[in-house]
């Protein structure tokens, strides 16, 4: 009895050992990692590398020296005297744990360590050529050549001027850019390729949200903040991203407006700053200073700014300068001659952006404008069956786990396309349709077994027909 207490003894000692290490290692795992993020204050939401050393206080509360002595000297010099209300039985003047309730869901920064050099975040020994950056984004993105070349450059340049960070006397500008393009051309698909393809952190974020500082909306900085989110809150890699604002054209001047206009020339102006390259206080994890978050400061001379919008009516405009200019004399222009030009937007000037509401300074501040076309009924049929990941291959490998074929005749595709156009949407109409057309097939197929090979019909996407569907081992095909 005696030596099977002597072991069990052993082995509950043992057991408190593990139990004691694992708790060490969590406990140092916790530590570690909390030692790659800033402590913030508590009362101002300064991080510790702008606001200095933290006191700590339970229930994991940082408060800076500055705060800390302004809360002394208000409760010192206050009228309240807080040592009395101390001996008052079954008062609480202060209780940590309902403090700890009230703090956000914190927010963390990165440290930055002391000590290590600027690193960028594209190597320039890696960074692929113009060339390749365009084969790349020919694998994703049927036809707009022009434009894929454009930013291949643009993004080439931009880098080769992060990585070597003006070592010398001549400082390389920011290639900011600005594409025009109709809706459903590809604009945003462009850009998410690209960041793909460089892995460096993107931000996708909308101009139609964002107002004057002070009114209901987010912030100019909050398309910096949502950067910094993508990097994991890191920000010298934040400093080195790209960020992308889609409907840049929903910012444009109000003409004949009354109203005081808070998302439109004024955000044109407050994101000059940003484009052209300063420090900028950013709030971490909101879109709002005002939130209950911490605050850091980013720096945006090395972050590239994509601008993206649809722009409509800028047609108009560009016909009427072009008419204008060549509408009297004996070498005048008919006034019809742009009316069925599919191309006119590639005439675009700075003078017919200024017109359509942009303002100088915001064009100035976007020195690489270029136009995307309007889908034709070729492209939208490339666009189906060409890309890595296009429509028609998602469905096949859908179709291919319940192990059926799936077919599509030229014919079908054409059709498909025809449908596309009059919904004038561009690509995104694609997907619309098929989702219509596949319903039934992706519904009944899985029923039985013995089909093995489905072919969509010109007949079926008209409404005069059905698919072809083959049974397994079968070669005549059967109507359905």
């Amino acid at each position: 009895m005696t030596n099977q207490d002597d072991n069990n003894q052993e082995i509950e000692k043992v057991e408190d050992v593990e139990v004691e290490t694992t708790k060490k290692t969590s406990d140092s795992d916790d530590k570690k990692q909390n030692d790659e993020y800033e402590k913030v204050c508590f009362i101002c939401r300064r991080p510790e590398s702008v606001a200095g050393k933290m006191i700590e206080l339970p229930n994991h509360i940082c408060v800076c020296n500055d705060c800390m002595q302004k809360s002394f000297d208000a409760m010192s010099n206050g009228p309240i005297d807080y040592s009395q209300l101390m001996n008052i039985p079954g008062v609480q003047v202060f209780n940590m744990s309902d403090m700890e309730q009230s703090i956000p869901k914190q927010q963390k920064i990165k440290k930055k360590k002391e000590g290590e050099e600027y690193k960028p975040l594209v190597d320039i020994r890696n960074l692929p050529a113009p060339h390749k950056i365009k084969a790349k984004l020919d694998e994703y993105v049927v036809g707009q050549e022009y434009a894929k070349k454009v930013m291949s450059v643009a993004v080439y340049n931009h880098y080769k001027r992060v990585a070597t960070d003006s070592m010398d006397d001549i400082e390389i500008e920011k290639s900011n850019m600005l594409m025009i393009g109709p809706t459903g051309s590809g604009k945003t698909y462009l850009v998410k390729t690209l960041a793909r393809i460089l892995d460096v952190p993107l931000a996708i974020t909308d101009a139609t949200s964002l107002t004057e500082a002070g009114y209901i909306g987010d912030d100019i900085e909050s398309v910096v903040s949502k950067l910094l989110a993508a990097a994991d809150n890191d920000v010298e890699k934040a400093e080195q991203g790209i960020i992308f604002i889609d409907e840049i054209d929903k910012i444009a001047k109000k003409k004949n407006s009354s109203q005081r206009d808070v998302s439109g020339e004024s955000v044109q102006q407050g994101m000059l700053k940003l484009l052209e390259g300063s420090d900028v206080e950013v709030p971490v994890g909101a879109t709002s200073k005002n939130a209950m978050v911490p605050l850091t400061t980013v720096n945006t001379r090395n972050i590239l700014f994509i601008c993206g919008g649809a722009f409509p009516d800028l047609e108009g405009i560009i016909k009427e300068r072009l008419t204008k200019q060549a509408a009297i004399g004996f070498g005048a222009d008919l006034r019809d001659k742009y009316n069925n030009d599919k191309e006119i937007l590639k005439k675009v000037a700075t003078e017919d952006l200024r017109v359509f509401g942009m303002i100088p300074e915001f064009l100035g501040r976007l020195p690489i404008v270029f136009t995307l076309q309007g889908m034709s009924e070729d492209m939208l049929v490339e666009i189906l069956k060409e890309p890595k990941n296009a429509i028609l291959k998602q469905y096949q490998k859908l179709l291919a786990l319940d192990e059926v074929k799936l077919e599509f005749d030229d014919g079908a595709l054409h059709a498909i396309a025809k449908k596309a156009m009059k919904k004038d949407t561009g690509a995104r109409a694609l997907r619309a349709i098929i989702e219509e057309f596949m319903l039934d097939i992706m519904y009944e197929i899985p029923k039985d077994d013995n089909i093995g090979e489905v072919v969509i019909t010109k007949e079926y996407i008209e409404g005069t027909g059905g698919p072809v569907i083959m049974l397994r081992g079968q070669e005549v095909p059967r109507l359905q």
